[in-house]
C-alpha cells in the first residue's frame, strides 16, 4: 500500500519504532531519532561503551523494514576494497568484473568504525554523500533506501582513531544509548532468557513504505522564519570565541531536514521552533570543534549550543 498522508506516515514510523523496541528496551527516544534520520535519508553515528545494544539496534531496524543488511567489523587491517568492492579478472569473460563490497546493502553497520585507519574510514565518504561507489573509474549505485549506521567506542578507549571532521560531517546525527535503568535491565533479562528475540523479529513495513515516508517528510512545511532560526543557530557557532570549527552549511541543511522529520513524527505537517531546538544537539554536536583554550575555561559543545539556541530564540521573540 502506498503511503500518501501524514497520518499514515506517522503510523508507520511508530510501527517501526515499536518493533525495534521489542529488542532495545527503554530507549524509545534514541530509536525515534534513528528512524527520523532514516526518513531524512541520513546516516547515524552511535557512540557508546560496548554492550549497550548498538549492534542489536541496527539489526532490529533492518529487519523491521525488511531491508538487506551487512555488517562490517572495522579493524586496523581492513582495506577500503573490503567496503567498496573491487574489480577482478574473470577467465570466463576475459574481462574485469566488479565484485561488490559490504557497502552494497540497504543497511550497513560499520561496527567500531574508529578502530580502523583514517584511510579506510574515508572509503565511506562517497557512498554516504552520493549513494554510490566508484571502483576503477566505474560508478555503482547502492540500493534504496540506503543507510549507514556506524558505532564507535569513546575515543578515550585504547586502540581507537578519532574520526576526521570530514567524516563526522557526513553523519546526519550522533546519538548515544547509555545504560538501562534497573527496571529496564530486568525486563531485558526476561526477554533474553531463551532464544535471542532478534531471531524472531518480523518486518512491519517495506522498503517502498520507507521511500514513501521519505517523500512525505521532504514536504513538511517550514516557514521562512524557521530558516532564519536555523541560520541564527549555526552562524552563532561559527562566530563563537571558543569554537575552532563551527557548524557547516551542510549542518544547516541537516538541521532543517531533521526538524521536518521530527515534526512528522510528532504528527504535524509543519515545523515549529521546538522541532529545531529538539534536534540541535544531535545534529550539530558532533560537527563542532572546540579550541584548546575552551578546555581550560571548561566551555563545552553543549554550552555553545545552549548559547546558540538562546540567541536564536531571542531573535524571534517579540520585543
Amino acid at each position: 500500500m502506498k503511503i500518501e498522508s501524514v497520518e499514515q506516515a506517522v503510523s508507520y514510523m511508530r510501527l517501526i519504532i515499536t518493533n525495534v523496541e521489542r529488542i532495545i528496551v527503554g530507549k524509545k527516544y534514541a530509536v525515534s531519532l534513528v528512524v527520523s534520520t532514516l526518513m531524512c535519508r541520513g546516516h547515524v553515528l552511535i557512540e557508546d561503551v560496548p554492550g549497550v545494544g548498538k549492534t542489536s539496534l541496527v539489526a532490529a531496524l533492518a529487519r523491521s523494514v525488511n531491508g538487506s543488511f551487512k555488517r562490517i567489523q572495522f579493524t586496523p587491517d581492513i582495506m577500503p576494497s573490503d567496503i567498496t568492492g573491487y574489480s577482478a579478472f574473470s577467465p570466463k569473460t576475459g574481462e574485469f568484473e566488479y565484485r561488490p563490497g559490504a557497502v552494497m546493502s540497504q543497511f550497513v553497520l560499520a561496527d567500531e568504525i574508529n578502530r580502523t585507519s583514517p584511510k579506510t574510514q574515508s572509503s565511506l565518504l562517497e557512498v554516504m554523500e552520493e549513494n554510490q561507489v566508484t571502483v576503477d573509474g566505474t560508478t555503482h549505485k547502492v540500493p534504496s533506501p540506503f543507510m549507514v549506521l556506524a558505532t564507535q567506542n569513546p575515543v578515550e578507549y585504547l586502540g581507537t582513531y578519532a574520526l576526521p571532521e570530514a567524516q563526522l560531517d557526513r553523519f546526519f546525527m550522533k546519538i548515544s544509548l547509555g545504560y538501562p535503568n534497573s527496571a529496564e535491565e530486568s525486563k531485558m533479562l526476561d526477554r533474553f532468557k531463551g532464544r535471542n528475540p532478534l531471531d524472531e523479529l518480523k518486518p512491519v513495513v517495506t522498503g517502498e513504505n520507507v521511500t514513501d515516508i521519505q517523500a512525505i517528510a521532504e514536504k513538511i512545511y517550514a516557514d521562512p522564519e524557521i530558516n532564519k532560526f536555523i541560520i541564527n543557530v549555526t552562524s552563532f557557532t561559527r562566530a563563537h570565541e571558543d569554537v575552532q570549527l563551527g557548524a557547516s552549511p551542510r549542518a544547516s541543511i541537516c538541521l532543517y531536514k531533521a526538524a521536518q522529520a521530527w515534526a512528522l513524527y510528532e504528527g504535524r505537517d509543519y515545523v515549529i521552533p521546538d522541532d529545531v531546538i529538539q534536534m540541535t544537539p544531535h545534529v550539530l554536536g558532533h560537527r563542532i570543534l572546540m579550541k584548546q583554550e575552551a578546555n581550560i575555561k571548561k566551555v563545552t559543545v553543549d554550552d555553545v549550543l545552549k548559547d546558540a539556541l538562546r540567541h536564536a530564540i531571542a531573535e524571534i521573540s517579540p520585543q
